[in-house]
């Protein structure tokens, strides 16, 4: 199998280098769960309009929670190689933060005027492999949904989006234990 050039073997490619799907089947079943986790930057007033449920588009959160479920649900479909796995459950929460959510740059939360919407995705699987990319994906959609849904409030005159962007996005916690 070849190599990663730190001398680990590489799981997606064979011999000639070609890529191919992981074989899990001799695998045992585990509980497994993650927890992925990401932020949109938006203009404060839009923060507040979502929190007020006075975005035009309609209710932004409940939008977003249904694609973030939706997008774990069907990750398997969007990320090459990534296996069908059976999601036992899926919970997303939000952070609505207009006074600034920390934005891992080091500057304090509470002198940035950058307001934000926090999405966290934790997914739960009983299975051969893990669910990161599922959490993952999950956050990515979710945000990208508040994303479209607030765009109109967002864009500038230009039909830019200055003050608009999705950041920090990371996997929080990857478990795995045996089935009892």
């Amino acid at each position: 199998m070849p190599e990663d050039g730190d001398g680990a073997e590489l799981t997606h490619t064979d011999e000639s280098g070609a890529v191919d799907m992981v074989d899990v089947g001799d695998k045992p079943d585990t509980a497994r769960r993650a927890v992925a986790r990401g932020r949109i930057h938006l203009q404060p007033g839009t923060v507040e309009a979502i929190r007020e449920n006075e975005i035009e588009k309609g209710d932004v959160l409940a939008t977003a929670r249904i694609g973030a479920v939706d997008a774990v649900k069907h990750t398997w479909e969007a990320i090459p190689l990534c296996h069908q796995i059976p999601i036992r459950n899926v919970e997303t929460a939000f952070d609505l933060d207009t006074a600034g959510i920390d934005d891992g740059t080091g500057a304090d939360a509470a002198e940035s005027d950058r307001a934000a919407v926090e999405l966290t995705v934790a997914v739960e699987t009983t299975g051969k492999t893990g669910c990161e990319m599922e959490a993952l994906q999950g956050v990515t959609t979710g945000l990208n949904v508040v994303w479209d849904m607030v765009k109109a409030t967002e864009k500038d005159d230009d039909g830019g989006y200055p003050a608009t962007s999705i950041e920090g996005v990371e996997v929080l916690e990857k478990t795995k234990r045996p089935l009892e």
